[in-house]
């Protein structure tokens, strides 16, 4: 099995319009504390299988957040997406290994509410499930708060401050943008990590 790699964090999530303030907020937090932000989005290759593609992602990243927080039926199709339960199930099986590799990985379980998975996902009672209330700002609380349980050897930013970062870097984007031309629908996911990147670098 690859080891993985210490400061790597696998985001699995929804990636959808609706849900994107919500990525960019968990995005900015990893990358202000330090981490490198991994994603199934950072990759466009239609010659990888995508399940392929997230097993290797799992392998290689120490953490992992999953929100599970999209129950609701798809209005096209009348059904609801199972794509973020089954990718927490890879990941926590792959952490369950008896490899010291993956003994060492670590997840955390996001959710609009800490208990409502108890409805839709009870097998995973057990886990310690943290809530956004579906905001930026609960979304930075609840990762900046488990990402320094990690890593109790660096002084993270507080919570306070990696919301206001991120809310100078929302301002700062527009501009940038317009003055290169380009529009948000033109940002990969990469992208946004080397603009967060940048932007938080330049802040210190």
């Amino acid at each position: 099995m690859p080891r993985s790699k210490p400061d790597q964090v696998f985001i699995n999530c929804p990636f959808d319009a609706d849900y994107a303030p919500l990525l960019r907020a968990v995005q900015f937090t990893v990358l202000a504390c330090g981490f490198t932000p991994r994603s199934a989005l950072e990759e466009n290759n239609a010659g990888v299988i995508r399940l392929a593609k997230i097993m290797r992602l799992i392998k290689e990243c120490r953490y992992g957040i999953h929100d599970i927080s999209r129950t609701e039926l798809d209005p096209k199709s009348g059904l609801p997406r199972f794509n973020m339960p089954f990718e927490l199930g890879l990941f926590l099986g792959i952490a369950d290994k008896p490899a010291a590799v993956a003994r060492r990985k670590s997840a955390l379980v996001l959710d609009r509410e800490r208990y409502r998975y108890q409805v839709f996902l009870s097998d995973i009672a057990g886990q310690d499930i943290h809530s956004h209330h579906g905001t930026t700002d609960g979304a930075i609380q609840a990762v900046r708060k488990w990402v320094n349980d990690q890593d109790k050897k660096r002084m993270h930013p507080g919570t306070l401050a990696i919301q206001k970062r991120f809310r100078g870097f929302l301002e700062w984007v527009p501009n940038q943008l317009k003055a290169r031309g380009h529009s948000e629908e033109d940002l990969s996911f990469v992208d946004w990590s080397n603009l967060m990147e940048w932007w938080v670098w330049s802040e210190l």
